[in-house]
């Protein structure tokens, strides 16, 4: 055979034989990628297992706060005055939006989060993990933004405080801040009881931050207490709708009305003016929001005479018939000279109270120890705070002193030198119509009627009463104050405006304070109307019949039966009260 011959032959041998390793080769790769990837899968599932499975939990699983409801605030009657809604908020994560910025443009446009604003509050919190963009929002609101998907943007549930009643109750009630958390009025003084506790959960999240499984409640969330409070709405509601009508009709630049349950010290109703709206606080003038029925001093002028009186009789230095001579109409006292509207001659002490004769109440002050006075009014309240857990009340101001001149005597009788608020001056008069038992005060509804502390003698406290009827009655200063059906007892009291420069000329306070029915009272009042305009501001005139509706109207409401004939009219046009 030819050598072409033998290497022809021999040629399709080596070929055959590199072939053969060629796919030896492959075929070890394939096998060694298998080995690895079997290697690496069962490093993943086996031994890595733990770590990776944490791994992926921390980037779609969260720990969320699960808020909790706030306690609702009632009246008497269960009518809600503060409740919580839901609504929604929307927070972002920077640093997860600053890596998504092309998808930014998103929010150009929108009315709820604009991209302007998006990028300036995310460019200037870059480092940090959590910032509010927008909170209250409702539902739909939201979801304008969230359906957008923009990266780092999420939502959470939060509460918003809602204050049905608004305007009428706003006061006493108060408000909340963003968070929930007491501001003014009975929000902020019961605010740990209202206040729940937040709750934990853990939830799945997708790729656009959305939730799509809750995994687990780690812990509940624990809402707050409801507070029932003692305010009757319909009253509240009445005391608001007369309060308003009078200021704006005597062109007063405020004014406050108490309304107080005799037996219980419950305050059925509590409103001022100027008022506010707690669910739209915006341009909100500060001066508003003061409670002033009991943050608010006034020199209570006539209305403090009653306790002169009462002091009198405790002592046993006079009765109701005793004469007093109050004749020629004023009393020298020191450098200053004590006048009665006109010369009343020789009365007895009832009728120094139905006329309200400053110069026979200065003649019963002066004739008594000069401690008697004062202390009889800090047993009826005066100076000290009434215990209402109210925040910012006022204990009022009763002068202590070793020794008081006789004019300081004499003021103190007919209500100067004093400073009460209206609380202040309705629990006064609540103890008259106790039967001279004080209980303590309460803004919170009360299951049982206290047996409270004795201040003055049942038979003091009812010749009181009984005398301060003819105050209401023909020939007294509070015609105006009389309620069809019901006897009233009340004294009127217009005192000079005291202002930082000392007492303003031409301005005035009108009050009443009073209590009815008056055989057996049940119900305290006083209203103050403050600087009225000129040509009415004494207290029979402007005060006395705001108490004539709204007392009529919460007697009517408690079912208190009459006490008085039926037919008589509140009240005489023409009747004008000069105190």
């Amino acid at each position: 055979m030819s050598a072409n011959k033998r290497k022809a032959t021999r040629k399709p041998v080596a070929s055959k034989r590199w072939t053969g390793r060629r796919w030896h080769l492959v075929l070890a790769f394939w096998l060694v990628c298998a080995s690895v990837l079997v290697v690496r899968a069962v490093d993943l599932q086996v031994v890595e297992h733990e770590f990776l499975a944490h791994q992926g939990d921390i980037r779609n699983l969260r720990v969320e706060p699960l808020a909790a409801n706030r306690g609702v605030i009632r009246d008497r009657n269960g009518r809600p005055l503060a409740v919580s809604t839901p609504v929604v908020t929307l927070w972002a994560n920077p640093q997860e939006a600053m890596e998504n910025q092309q998808q930014w443009s998103k929010l150009t446009g929108n009315p709820i989060i604009d991209r302007a604003h998006f990028a300036r509050r995310v460019k200037a919190h870059a480092s940090r993990e959590f910032i509010y963009l927008a909170r209250g929002l409702a539902p739909e609101q939201a979801e304008s933004v969230l359906s957008l998907g923009v990266p780092g943007v999420y939502s959470l549930t939060e509460y918003r405080r809602y204050y049905p009643a608004g305007e009428v109750t706003s006061h006493v009630v108060g408000f909340t801040n963003i968070d929930e958390q007491g501001q003014e009025g009975v929000e902020l003084a019961f605010d740990k009881q209202l206040t729940g506790a937040p709750g934990r959960k853990k939830v799945v999240r997708d790729l656009l931050g959305r939730v799509i499984q809750d995994i687990e409640l780690i812990e509940p969330a624990r809402p707050g207490e409801d507070v029932t409070l003692s305010l009757d709405l319909r009253l509240q509601y009445l005391a608001y709708k007369e309060l308003m009508s009078a200021v704006q009709r005597f062109g007063a630049t405020g004014g406050s009305v108490v309304v107080l349950d005799v037996k219980t010290g419950e305050v059925l109703a509590m409103v001022n003016q100027p008022g506010y709206n707690p669910n739209n606080r915006s341009g909100i003038n500060t001066s508003s929001l003061r409670n002033r029925a009991v943050t608010d001093l006034f020199e209570p002028g006539s209305t403090v005479k009653p306790f002169t009186v009462a002091a009198a009789l405790e002592q046993g230095m006079v009765t109701p018939a005793t004469a007093i001579n109050t004749h020629p109409g004023y009393l020298r006292v020191g450098p200053k000279t004590i006048r009665d509207h006109r010369d009343y001659g020789v009365i007895d002490v009832t009728t120094v109270l139905t006329k309200s004769s400053n110069v026979g109440t200065s003649k019963l002050a002066l004739s008594m120890d000069q401690q008697v006075l004062p202390a009889m009014l800090e047993r009826f309240g005066f100076g000290q705070p009434t215990g209402v857990r109210f925040p910012g009340e006022s204990g009022g101001v009763l002068p202590i002193r070793a020794k008081w001149r006789d004019v300081e005597r004499a003021a103190l009788s007919y209500g100067y030198g004093v400073s009460v608020t209206a609380l202040q001056l309705a629990q006064a008069y609540a103890i008259l119509g106790n039967q001279g038992r004080r209980v303590p005060l309460s803004m919170i509804k009360v299951d049982e009627a206290p047996q409270g502390e004795r201040v003055i003698g049942t038979d003091t406290a009812r010749a009181i009463v009984d005398m301060l009827e003819t105050v209401v009655g023909q020939l007294g200063t509070a015609r105006r104050a009389r309620i069809p059906g019901y006897q009233v007892a009340g004294k009127t009291g217009t005192v000079h405006k005291l202002t930082a420069t000392g007492y303003a000329e031409h301005r005035y306070q009108g009050i009443f304070a009073g209590l009815a029915p008056a055989t057996d009272p049940r119900i305290a009042a006083v209203v103050v109307i403050d600087d009225p305009d000129q040509s009415a501001y004494y207290g029979g005139l402007v005060a006395a019949p705001v108490f004539s509706t709204i007392v009529g109207g919460a007697l009517r409401a408690m079912h208190v039966p009459p006490d008085k004939p039926e037919g008589v009219i509140a009240g005489e046009p023409d009747g004008e009260g000069r105190t």
